[in-house]
C-alpha cells in the first residue's frame, strides 16, 4: 500500500519533482512524486469556474507550504473528468510552472486493452485507477471500487483487459440530492454507522446512506467476481475519498486512498514524459 507524507523536508532545486492532478467535479487531488515515490499530497476545492490564475496561485502555495520549491516541478500529469477545466489547467501549468502537461486521454498509451463497446466513454480517473492497480498489482485479477463524487466499480483482468462495471452516485452526492430535492431534510454529516435502525431524522439518512453503500459494493463485487472471475478471486482495492469510511466492513482486500496518482505517475513513464526526470 502507498503511504503518503504530509510534509517533507525543504529541498533543493536539483530535486526531481513529478506533478499529479487528479481532477474531479468537486476537488482537485494533487500530489508529488520525488524518484518514484509518493512525497506529498493535498487538494483544491474546485468549480468548472476556476480560473488558471486561481489553480496556479494555489498550487504553488500549497507546494511551499509542503517543503517543495515550484521551480523544482519538472513534470506534470493530469487526469480530468470536468472538460470545462482542461483549458484551464493546459494554461495554468504553461503560465505557472512553464511546463506543458500530460493529459489521460485517449490515443495514449495506457497498457491496458479496453474491452468497452466505446473505448472513448470510459472516463480518464477510471483509467488511471486501473493503471495504479495493475502496476501494484500484476498478473492479478482486480475489482476497483472509487469512492469519489460518484463511486465506481471496475473490473481488470490479470492480462490487463479493463472489462467494464459500475457507475452510480457518490455518498456525498446521494445525501446532497436528498437535501436538495425534498423540503424537510437536512444536510447531515457523513459518517460510519454500528446500527441500521436510525431513531432521528439525521440518524436515519446517516445510517441509510452508510448501510446502502456497504450493501451495494458487497453485491456489485460478489456479482461481478461470478461474473468475470469465477475461477481465480480477484482483488478487491477501494480508492477515493470516502475509501476509508468502510474499514470494518471487510469489503476490500486493500484500500489505497492515492491509486490514481500512481495510474498517473505510471502513464508519464509509458509515454515518455520521464526521460529526463527519473
Amino acid at each position: 500500500m502507498v503511504r503518503p507524507l504530509t510534509r517533507v523536508a525543504p529541498i533543493t532545486l536539483e530535486a526531481t519533482m513529478i506533478l499529479v492532478l487528479d481532477v474531479g467535479n468537486s476537488q482537485i487531488f494533487c500530489g508529488v512524486f520525488e524518484q518514484g515515490e509518493l512525497s506529498v499530497q493535498f487538494r483544491y476545492a474546485s468549480t468548472s469556474r476556476s480560473s488558471s490564475d486561481e489553480i496556479g496561485v494555489f498550487l504553488r502555495g500549497a507546494l511551499r507550504e509542503n517543503g517543495v520549491a515550484p521551480e523544482a516541478i519538472t513534470t506534470i500529469g493530469i487526469s480530468s473528468v470536468v472538460p470545462e477545466l482542461n483549458y484551464t489547467l493546459w494554461a495554468c501549468c504553461q503560465k505557472y510552472f512553464d511546463i506543458d502537461p500530460m493529459v489521460l486521454r485517449p490515443g495514449l498509451k495506457t497498457g491496458l486493452q479496453i474491452d468497452y463497446k466505446d473505448p472513448k466513454e470510459v472516463g480518464s480517473d477510471r483509467i488511471a485507477d486501473a493503471m495504479g492497480a495493475v502496476k501494484l498489482f500484476p498478473d492479478q485479477n482486480l475489482i476497483l471500487v472509487d469512492f469519489g463524487t460518484a463511486t465506481t466499480v471496475c473490473a481488470v483482468s490479470k492480462d490487463r483487459v479493463f472489462l467494464g462495471g459500475n457507475i452510480m452516485p457518490g455518498i456525498r452526492l446521494a445525501m446532497e440530492a436528498l437535501e436538495s430535492k425534498t423540503a424537510k431534510l437536512p444536510s447531515v454529516e457523513i459518517k460510519p454507522a454500528k446500527q441500521a435502525m436510525g431513531k432521528t431524522t439525521i440518524e436515519s439518512i446517516q445510517r441509510g446512506l452508510y448501510w446502502s453503500n456497504v450493501g451495494m459494493v458487497r453485491e456489485l463485487t460478489a456479482r461481478i467476481s461470478a461474473e468475470v472471475f469465477p475461477t481465480e478471486p480477484p482483488v478487491v482495492i477501494a480508492t477515493g475519498g470516502f475509501a476509508h469510511l468502510f474499514d470494518r466492513e471487510d469489503l476490500f482486500d486493500h484500500v489505497i486512498s492515492d491509486l490514481i496518482l500512481v495510474g498517473l505517475l505510471e502513464a508519464l513513464r509509458l509515454n515518455g514524459f520521464l526521460k529526463d526526470a527519473v
